[in-house]
């Protein structure tokens, strides 16, 4: 794959987490490069070195503040997960993370791509890293018809991709696929830049654009909800997601299906005077797209409600929030 890694030399793009690669750096930037543009990573990603520069620091991090930095990424698990998994490796390995696989498994949100990213990229071993647009590549360079979904396809998709890397620097070019797919080997190719075109059987055979084979997308559900912002004496509330689920350890205000306002004393337990209707807004989550409708209510004083705490007002920017209920924390 010289060719392939001299493209790559010649052309890759310039990101922080390239920098001085270690073990934890490219733990992290790949995690947060899962399902995110590489641009709006980067931010996320300095801030995050400022706050959490190794292991330790991470481990020894409050949920919240983990969550907080996190704030805006989606797919909290993620960031829950590190968290998790550097309390292990402090625990276990004596805050070193390991560089060897079966170790690595053992690490809590440690999956095949990001433990293959973590042996190439930071302790620079031949070791496959098979993210989608990988699997994208390999499926067009090798012609692979199978639906790369299924177990025997992925598996024979690793040992496709193991085969590329080569004994002179495999990282190189574990990398240089991955950018490859992103850049280049895109859902619809540019094989005239391609690098390795001349050797592709999927262009070859006219087969490239309708490569690689897999399952359907799930289909995306809408839904409405009625959001309550209700103040009280400088305070308003909020509840905060419960461990285990989709939202736990995020803040939201209140909210109901359907995207009728209305009955309120009975929807939250307490007296509010309706005040004016916010913007709407919405947020994706899981299979999820929920179209948000706010109103902003008003109350004497703070009442009891199961699962809600009365935050300061100039507190909430504190909190982490679910990416729809920032944006009408914003509105405030």
């Amino acid at each position: 794959m010289e060719e392939l890694q001299s493209w790559f030399t010649q052309y890759r793009r310039h990101f922080p987490w390239r920098d001085e690669r270690t073990p934890y750096k490219v733990w992290i930037s790949e995690v947060m490069l899962q399902q995110t543009r590489a641009s709006v990573v980067v931010p996320y990603f300095l801030d995050w070195m400022k706050r959490f520069p190794d292991v330790a620091r991470l481990a020894a991090a409050a949920p919240e503040e983990v969550i907080k930095a996190w704030e805006g990424l989606g797919y909290y698990s993620r960031a829950r997960n590190l968290h998790k998994g550097a309390k292990e490796i402090v625990g276990r390995f004596n805050g070193e993370i390991p560089g060897i696989r079966e170790e690595l498994e053992t690490i809590s949100g440690l999956g095949p791509y990001t433990i293959g990213a973590i042996l190439s990229f930071g302790f620079r071993q031949k070791a496959p890293a098979v993210d989608g647009n990988v699997a994208r590549v390999v499926s067009r360079y090798f012609a692979v018809e199978e639906n790369i979904c299924a177990a025997k396809a992925k598996k024979s998709i690793w040992e496709k991709t193991e085969s590329l890397l080569g004994d002179d620097e495999p990282w190189v070019t574990a990398e240089a696929l991955i950018e490859l797919g992103a850049t280049i080997c895109l859902p619809k190719p540019k094989c005239g830049a391609c690098p390795i075109r001349e050797s592709c059987l999927g262009l070859k055979k006219g087969i490239a654009e309708s490569l690689p084979v897999k399952n359907g997308e799930k289909s995306i559900i809408p839904i409405d909800r009625v959001v309550a912002v209700v103040e009280a004496q400088g305070k308003v509330l909020v509840r905060k997601g419960e461990p285990g689920k989709v939202m736990a350890d995020l803040y939201e205000f209140p909210f109901f299906e359907g995207r009728m306002p209305g009955r309120w004393k009975a929807r939250l337990g307490g007296d509010a005077k309706y005040v004016k209707p916010l913007k709407e807004t919405a947020h994706s989550f899981t299979r999820y797209k929920a179209r948000l409708f706010p109103h902003l209510l008003r109350t004497d004083a703070p009442f009891s409600v199961v699962g809600g705490t009365w935050i300061a007002r100039e507190k909430l920017k504190e909190l982490p929030f679910s990416s729809g209920h920032k944006k009408i924390m914003e509105q405030l």
